[in-house]
């Protein structure tokens, strides 16, 4: 695309305002963001508000263009509007698809059948394993991983699909900051890696601060890219509600994973599950959902977990269950000294039967 075409692309992209319906508006009208720049503002102001058109022709960008060219002529660093081959076709559908994005990676998977994977930020080890497992699956099969590059449940997803390599589908993160920015700090390493093998988009102008109304606002993109949104834990405040409910606007499939009645991860999920989403305790069955083409063969079935443990130690993990407990009330149900419960739920975890979660609690792995 020649530079003054994207130029007047960016410009048109940053009038606080101007929206996608009031730009699909003056591209009907006058064809080309060029062209929409070179009209007059009386002309302009026919078609949409007299204040966002004269913002239009003040030619005021803050210097926004230039650095986003400049940006853009990095190496693996692209900018995306709504007439290039590669915009994704999947946002184009929802109602409200930005007029620019900023993409670093992989431009092959923005049009790659993908599945976004999504949950709470203060996520159980064990949902933090069951992310992973899930992103890596359904990224075997093909899919790319979408979410948004968020502690917890988000990156555990993509850590997932950069598991499954080149091959398949990899990751890709939206984000709700500028490019340029990487939120949370935390996550700076795993997102070099997502921009290395797979991609990281926004739609918010380089330099944009991690402000909290933006990350609502790119979840509508985080539903609208895939096929389907996943969530994996949630509490009943969780953002990933928000997620899940632009996914059955935008005719997503909403999947939720169930999880302890006695978790406060596993009420959003339940939620859900009750207002209709698809209940799933397996990779296979999103992509039978899907009706994915490419469904691989079942696992074996491995050894049972008492395979590596006997005596003591398999007492107190058949006595944990499957929800998670403190080792005051394991103590409390099998009657045993809270040294010798210690001792063996230290020789579980090494076993990577049992993990720490919030709270001083201890929960079942696998």
């Amino acid at each position: 695309m020649p530079d003054e075409r994207l130029r007047a692309w960016v410009r048109l992209a940053v009038v606080d305002g101007l929206g996608s319906r009031n730009l699909h508006a003056l591209l009907t009208a006058f064809g080309s963001p060029e062209a929409v720049l070179d009209a007059s503002s009386a002309s302009v102001e026919q078609h949409i508000p007299a204040r966002i058109a004269r913002a239009i022709k003040s030619g005021d960008d803050s210097g926004h263009a230039a650095r986003a060219l400049a940006w853009a002529a990095a190496p693996g660093n692209h900018l995306l509007t709504w007439d290039d081959a590669d915009y994704p076709k999947a946002l184009l559908d929802i109602g409200d698809a930005p007029v620019l994005l900023y993409y670093k990676g992989r431009r092959n998977l923005l049009n790659a059948p993908a599945i976004a994977i999504v949950g709470s930020r203060n996520a159980s080890p064990a949902g933090i394993k069951t992310a992973e497992e899930f992103a890596e699956a359904l990224a075997v099969a093909g899919l790319t991983i979408i979410s948004g590059l968020a502690l917890g449940i988000d990156a555990a997803a993509h850590r997932g699909g950069l598991r499954a390599g080149l091959r398949s589908g990899s990751t890709v993160a939206i984000i709700g900051t500028g490019i340029d920015r990487i939120y949370p700090p935390r996550n700076r390493e795993l997102a070099h890696q997502i921009a290395e093998q797979g991609g990281i988009l926004s739609e918010f102008p380089l330099g944009t601060p991690p402000l909290s109304g933006n990350f609502p606002r790119r979840n509508r993109l985080i539903s609208g890219l895939g096929l389907g949104v996943l969530i994996v834990e949630a509490t009943l405040g969780s953002g990933s509600l928000i997620t899940a409910r632009l996914a059955g606007e935008q005719g997503r499939d909403v999947f939720a994973i169930p999880g302890s009645i006695h978790s406060p991860f596993s009420k959003g999920c339940h939620k859900l599950i009750k207002e209709g989403a698809k209940l799933v305790e397996t990779a296979q069955d999103v992509l039978e959902e899907l009706k994915w083409p490419n469904m691989p063969a079942a696992p074996a079935e491995g050894p049972a977990d008492s395979a590596a443990i006997d005596g003591d130690a398999l007492s107190l993990l058949n006595s944990l269950g499957f929800d998670p407990a403190t080792p005051d009330e394991l103590c409390a149900r099998l009657g045993w000294a809270v040294d010798r419960v210690t001792a063996l739920l230290l020789q579980l975890e090494l076993a990577g039967k049992v993990a720490q979660t919030p709270g001083g609690r201890v929960q079942r792995q696998g």
